[in-house]
C-alpha cells in the first residue's frame, strides 16, 4: 500500500510561481511574472498558456518535449517569453513590458499535459502597479501593512515576541547555569527551568 500511494504522488503536475503571489512593479517599466511547473513522468505536446483576470490569454505556448523549447502559438505582442525547458527547471515564465497601471490584476500561469491523461493545473500571481517605490527603510512595516496582509504580519509579530521572550529566558538561566549542572533533576523540574529550556530548544512552528 505505501508503495502505491507514492506511485500516486510521483504522477502530479504541478505549477509554482514560487514563494510569494504578489508581485510589483512600477508604471512604465518590464516585469518579471516567473512560473514553473513539475511533473516526475515527463511531457509531451504539453500545452501552457498565460491568462490576465481568468478570461484574456496574454501567452500560449507548446512544448513537443523536454528535448525542445516551447514554441509560440500565440502572444500578446506586449509579453516576451523568458524561460527555458531543456534546463534543470521547466521554466515557463514570461516578462509584461512598459507596465501600466490597467496591467494590475491577476496573472494565471496555466498548463496541460497529455502524457498524464490531459491533467492540468494552475497558479496565480497578482500584479500591484504603482507610480513610485516606497522608500525601504522601514522594510518589516512596509511588509507587514502594504504587500503582505494581516496574517502574515501578525505572524512576524508574533515570532518577534517570541524572540524577546526566550532572549528574557535565556537571560534568567545564564545567571544560574551552575546550578543546573550540579541540580538534580528534581530540582529543575521544581523551579521551571528545565521546562523552560525544552520550550526554549521547540522548533518554531510556521
Amino acid at each position: 500500500l505505501p508503495g502505491l500511494h507514492v506511485l500516486a504522488l510521483a504522477f502530479a503536475l504541478e505549477v509554482s510561481v514560487g514563494k510569494t503571489n504578489t508581485v510589483m512593479a512600477l508604471n512604465n517599466s518590464d516585469v518579471l511574472l516567473p512560473c514553473t511547473f513539475t511533473t516526475c513522468i515527463g511531457f509531451q505536446d504539453l500545452v501552457f498558456t498565460w491568462y490576465f483576470n481568468s478570461t484574456e490569454m496574454i501567452y500560449h505556448g507548446k512544448i513537443k518535449s523536454k528535448a525542445s523549447e516551447p514554441f509560440l502559438v500565440g502572444r500578446n505582442p506586449r509579453v516576451e517569453f523568458v524561460g527555458s525547458t531543456t534546463g534543470k527547471d521547466n521554466n515557463i515564465s514570461i516578462v509584461l513590458k512598459n507596465v501600466e497601471f490597467s496591467d494590475a490584476g491577476k496573472y494565471t500561469c496555466h498548463v496541460k499535459n497529455p502524457k498524464e491523461k490531459n491533467a492540468q493545473h494552475n497558479a496565480t500571481i497578482f500584479l500591484t502597479v504603482v507610480q513610485k517605490m516606497v522608500e525601504t527603510d522601514n522594510t518589516l512595516t512596509l511588509i507587514i501593512v502594504g504587500v503582505v496582509g494581516g496574517l502574515i504580519g501578525l505572524l512576524v509579530l508574533f515570532m518577534l515576541i517570541k524572540r524577546v521572550v526566550l532572549f528574557i529566558i535565556k537571560k534568567t538561566q545564564d545567571g544560574k547555569k551552575e546550578c543546573l549542572v550540579s541540580s538534580s533533576g528534581n530540582d529543575n523540574t521544581e523551579n521551571g527551568l528545565a521546562g523552560s529550556k525544552a520550550e526554549q530548544k521547540a522548533p518554531p512552528k510556521a
